[in-house]
């Protein structure tokens, strides 16, 4: 497992076979993820997932699978969008920090302070001395925000160039997806290199153990759906568990190794 890491993230993300009977093991965890909804409400647990990664990795359809069977007021979603001019001017985090889970609840982000990390200097959205401080910032805030007993999973999805060219193609051929559309995805083929070179930087000065990164081969959307999902149950502690249903393919879930 030690070297797939940065064989995934430098190199082409190896080839994942379509997993047989999809269906059937999505269900079985959402099933567990529905145990685990119970969960959290009994025992007021406060559950914070990052899911980041590439653009037209699978943010989306990764989150929409979690909770399509949950309950909004337990679980739910959030997608920030453009700061707002007062948000521009608060301190980094403010806008992030009030969409935290509270008691009995897990949110999970869909793109998260980490735009800072790699989308933002990139795109020239913010300043090298503001990306500098929020790599430092980062990890003292994760630590802050977990003393109260806060849960946190942070998932960076890997696809490879020409998977990511292939599915923003799509994007831009079927009307019911050209919504999702960007200047950032736009641009994400011309400066791979440049989010590639960001990501390094960022996965580097942000995985510390109150924070660690989870890397996910995302070429194959199916297979990474069933194992960050899996592997997110594996990690958290509620009654009626079925560990025989939580295995995880170390070579598409894996932790993040330099």
């Amino acid at each position: 497992m030690d070297d797939m890491t940065p064989t995934l993230l430098h190199g082409v993300p190896p080839k994942v076979k379509a997993p047989k009977a999809y269906g059937d093991r999505l269900h079985r965890l959402q099933v567990e993820l529905v145990n685990l909804q119970r969960a959290i409400v009994k025992q007021d647990l406060r559950v914070c997932v990052l899911i980041e990664g590439r653009d037209a990795a699978g943010k989306d359809g990764m989150i929409r699978r979690i909770v399509r069977h949950m309950a909004p007021r337990v679980v739910k979603s959030v997608a920030l969008g453009k700061p707002t001019e007062t948000e521009r001017h608060q301190w980094y985090f403010q806008r992030y920090a009030a969409h935290l889970p509270t008691s009995s609840e897990m949110v999970l982000f869909n793109r998260s302070w980490y735009n800072r990390g790699v989308v933002e200097p990139v795109m020239g959205f913010c300043s090298p001395a503001q990306a500098d401080a929020f790599l430092e910032d980062a990890p003292k805030f994760e630590a802050m925000i977990q003393r109260g007993g806060l849960k946190l999973f942070k998932y960076w999805i890997e696809v490879s160039r020409e998977e990511q060219a292939k599915r923003l193609e799509n994007r831009r051929e079927d009307p019911l997806r050209q919504w999702k559309i960007s200047p950032v995805d736009d641009a994400a083929q011309a400066h791979y290199d440049a989010f590639t070179r960001a990501r390094d930087r960022m996965l580097a000065a942000t995985d510390h153990p109150h924070g660690r990164w989870l890397i996910v081969n995302g070429n194959n959307k199916k297979a990474a759906r069933l194992n960050l999902i899996a592997d997110l149950l594996s990690r958290l502690t509620y009654p009626e568990k079925d560990d025989d249903a939580l295995s995880v393919d170390p070579t598409i879930v894996m932790p993040y190794r330099a």
